[in-house]
């Protein structure tokens, strides 16, 4: 929607989230006016965050919810953000994404959907005047990636106690209430009170919006006299806060907690026995029914009153009269704010606290579905995963709770979020090692996803190192064939593949398979995954038709087992399809298929099964330029290639994950080729800085005499090539021979294709008896190694042709030029631009695109 075609302005077309309305809101004219001149009238040039401090209870969400409603005619969107934990703000700035008509980008969670919001609003497309407001915020760094920039119409408004958005932003100082801004409160929420017991209340209670909001509350509700309230305030406050004094709120915030609380314990005791656990719970909505469902795994009378709903019902009608907790109906959650939450966990005991953590723990354990890879259960393990860190449910040493924390990082795995599972399993790990030993059962399982974690995140050595370390100890304290070990043992080979110990990869993966159809059967996910990995150490070993034909049972098995075609792992087989077959040289067929599985991903992208920065969505939108280059389609695989790795530097990932950098071959390839062919979107000056780049942090990644390093270094060459540079192309292409030949052997097709390219750059400097020899060796064995049609064959038949003419032998050149040329016309058709090239005498180039390990 453009701002000529937008509503009126008096109506925002976006508003989201915003706390409904303080019908008793009072006072604070002058704040709102200020913040009114500072965001509206004095600010031209830029966005700058403005922030209202103070501390807590002094009411600054409310007074920015006023100033949202009173201003609403000012803005298009008015978008309302959670923002106490970076993760909770990450999200709620997505879901953002949606009503700006960014309908292709997923729901939260994901930094793709974060940079199109703030992309969107620095341009103010569709909406110029927009404002957000990040409430209870903490460091200022973690909001720092969040905050637009460069959008005069727009406004960014942050609540917070640290003083430290001082230092960083414009700021109002919120204090409390003015003793006038009191009284008119306190005629307001309690009709008749005498001017007299007003003023009384206003001092005992340090004029703090929240005292003077919980004791209104309180004394509307029992309808209790002021002398009354003033004389139990007096006699409870000393007790309380001597007990446990709070250390950045002032006294009569907790005396007036203290006293609603003691009303409550005496009306309701069971409403304050579930405020406790509600407070060591997180301060987002929680549940009625993690309440409810749990009630059964606790014991003594609070479980039994907790499984009775009327007595549940009475309770919470009475912590939502004084003010405890926010009870919403409709979604059937129950909310207590973090002032309350820790002002309530100030003043239990370590013995209380120790009880009711432990019967907290309980609860969200009994809510786990324990199908962490199950798409039906992804919306309640995102529900319990916030309530996770603030219950200090790592801490605990039940073993269904270790589980849920077990299931709740794999979920996070599953879905992407490593960084936030990595977080979560250290949270655990040195407890658990700390109170079970290094060799208890949840300590080996929690460090192998640990281990999973850093090798999603690109750290392999790390992820080999640990993963090696806890196979050790499994192997000795577990069964063989435990499902467990099993499961680790599986993922080592993903580290043998990183190491480039491709053999030794593919050596483990055959054992393996064996012994998971043994033990789980056909039908079963661990075994979908061994055969998988056992697919991709045959592509990485060159047996391409193998692989193909292990990834194609592996579509119909996990088809027939999920049911539908659209299952992430139904997909993720499906994309592997497309890979072997381009790798057998059939580019049309393989992006057929890589067509029909972007068309499935995206689908799960728009349903917000996955994130559009998930790790197998972000690898198969590299993996589909690649396929439309080889088949010809320049354009599109350029533009997709530099999508792709756009994608990757802009995601969680950063620019130096090895997918990344992957991606940046890529884009460097279809640079390269796009210039070579006269086209104007390519560029040789950027795809030679872009392929020497990646090929100088491909070796900080893989190590420097990883099989990868080597392949970069052949695309390397070859954009030397185009520079006519044929002497740094040999010297690239020598020591990519040297170290192939070292690392997977002579005869691999990884060698065998350097060589072909050896044999060009011997060709250009005149060399041509050299480049003869190199072709007559390799020409066999590619094609043993790949088939007598694949591309690579034909293209270096080709050019063995062309040495063949060159030094005297050109019948037999002609010969094999004609036949491998008509061949690879057949194969690749007549208008692709390698048979365009070779029609016209040139010579064949051939690039490495390895698969993901």
């Amino acid at each position: 929607m453009t701002e000529t075609s937008a509503p009126a302005r008096d109506i925002p077309v976006v508003w989201g989230n915003v706390p409904q309305r303080n019908k008793n809101f009072t006072g604070r004219e002058a704040l709102l006016d200020q913040l009114r001149a500072q965001l509206t009238e004095l600010r031209q040039a830029a966005v700058l965050p403005y922030a209202i401090h103070g501390l807590g209870g002094v009411g600054k969400t409310q007074l920015a919810a006023e100033y949202a409603y009173r201003n609403s005619n000012r803005y298009q969107v008015v978008w309302w953000i959670s923002a106490d934990q970076p993760s909770i703000a990450r999200s709620g700035l997505a879901a953002l994404a949606p009503r700006l008509g960014l309908q292709e980008l997923a729901f939260g969670r994901t930094e793709e959907a974060v940079t199109a919001v703030l992309d969107a609003l620095r341009r103010g497309e569709p909406y110029a005047r927009w404002l957000l407001i990040f409430d209870n915020a903490d460091q200022p760094e973690d909001l720092r990636e969040l905050l637009p920039q460069g959008q005069a119409d727009g406004h960014v408004l942050v609540t917070s106690r640290n003083h430290r958005w001082q230092s960083v932003a414009d700021t109002v100082e919120v204090d409390v209430f003015a003793r006038a801004e009191s009284l008119e409160f306190l005629h307001r929420r309690v009709p008749g009170i005498a001017d007299e017991d007003a003023e009384r209340l206003a001092e005992e209670l340090g004029d703090l919006p929240l005292a003077l909001e919980q004791a209104g509350a309180l004394m509307v509700e029992t309808g209790l006299p002021v002398n009354d309230y003033l004389k139990t305030l007096q006699e409870e406050a000393g007790r309380v806060l001597a007990e446990n004094p709070p250390t950045d709120y002032p006294v009569p915030v907790a005396a007036a907690l203290s006293f609603s609380m003691g009303h409550v314990s005496r009306q309701n005791p069971f409403a304050l026995e579930l405020l406790q656990r509600c407070a060591l719970l997180g301060p987002e909505p929680i549940p009625r029914d993690l309440l409810s469902r749990g009630a059964r795994v606790l014991t003594g009378p609070f479980g039994e009153n907790l499984q009775d709903p009327i007595i549940v019902s009475r309770a919470m009608r009475e912590l939502g009269r004084y003010a405890l907790a926010r009870i919403d109906n409709n979604r059937r959650t129950v909310q207590v704010h973090r002032l309350i939450q820790r002002l309530v966990r100030e003043g239990l005991t370590n013995e209380q606290t120790a009880q009711i953590r432990n019967e907290v723990h309980l609860l969200l354990a009994e809510r786990d579905p324990d199908s962490p890879l199950q798409l039906s259960s992804w919306p309640r393990y995102q529900e319990l995963y916030q309530h996770l860190t603030p219950s200090d449910a790592a801490g605990s040493a039940d073993a269904k709770v270790r589980r849920l924390v077990r299931n709740v990082a794999q979920y996070l795995y599953a879905t992407g979020e490593y960084q936030a599972c990595n977080a979560l399993i250290d949270q655990a790990l040195d407890r658990w090692r700390e109170d079970s030993g290094p060799e208890d059962p949840d300590v080996l399982i929690l460090q192998a996803q640990k281990a999973d974690v850093l090798w999603g995140l690109g750290r392999y050595e790390d992820a080999y190192e640990l993963r090696r370390a806890t196979l050790d100890i499994m192997r000795v304290a577990l069964p063989e064939d435990n499902e467990n070990t099993l499961f680790v043992t599986n993922a080592y080979g993903a580290d043998l593949r990183a190491r480039g110990e491709f053999q030794a990869a593919l050596n483990l993966d055959e054992d393996l398979l064996n012994r998971h159809l043994r033990v789980f059967g056909e039908d079963d996910g661990l075994t979908f995954n061994v055969r998988n990995n056992l697919a991709v150490d045959s592509e990485l070993t060159g047996r391409y038709r193998v692989a193909r034909e292990l990834h194609e049972t592996n579509y119909e098995e996990r088809l027939a087992f999920y049911g539908r075609d659209d299952h992430p792992s139904v997909v993720v087989s499906l994309a592997a399809i497309s890979r072997a077959l381009r790798h057998e040289g059939r580019y049309g067929e393989g992006l057929e298929r890589a067509k029909l599985a972007s068309d499935r991903y995206g689908r799960l992208v728009s349903e917000r099964t996955l994130a559009a920065d998930h790790p197998w969505v972000l690898l198969h939108a590299r993996d589909v330029s690649i396929v439309e280059r080889l088949a010809g389609k320049i354009e599109p695989a350029l533009e997709k290639a530099r999508a792709a790795y756009n994608q990757y530097r802009s995601s969680a990932f950063g620019e130096e994950h090895p997918d990344a950098l992957a991606a940046g071959i890529n884009l460097g390839n279809a640079l390269r080729l796009a210039s070579s062919l006269g086209l104007p979107s390519g560029d040789l000056t950027e795809a030679v800085e872009l392929l020497n780049s990646t090929v100088t942090r491909y070796g900080d990644v893989w190590t420097e005499n990883h099989p990868f390093v080597h392949a970069a270094r052949i695309n390397l060459a070859i954009a030397q090539f185009s520079l006519e540079n044929y002497d740094a192309a040999r010297d690239y292409l020598e020591a990519a021979r040297a170290g192939l030949e070292a690392t997977v052997g002579s005869g691999h097709h990884y060698t065998l294709i350097c060589l072909t390219n050896l044999a060009t750059a011997l060709a250009e400097l005149g060399r041509a008896e050299e480049a003869r020899e190199v072709g007559e060796l390799i020409a066999p064995q590619l094609q043993a190694a790949l088939g007598s049609d694949h591309p690579h064959t034909l293209g270096a038949a080709l050019n063995l042709g062309l040495d063949l003419s060159k030094t005297g032998a050109e019948a037999e050149g002609e010969a094999l030029r004609s036949d491998a040329l008509r061949r690879f016309a057949e194969v690749l058709g007549t208008d692709h631009y390698d048979v365009a090239t070779a029609a016209r005498g040139g010579r064949v180039s051939s690039v490495i695109e390895p698969p993901p390990v």
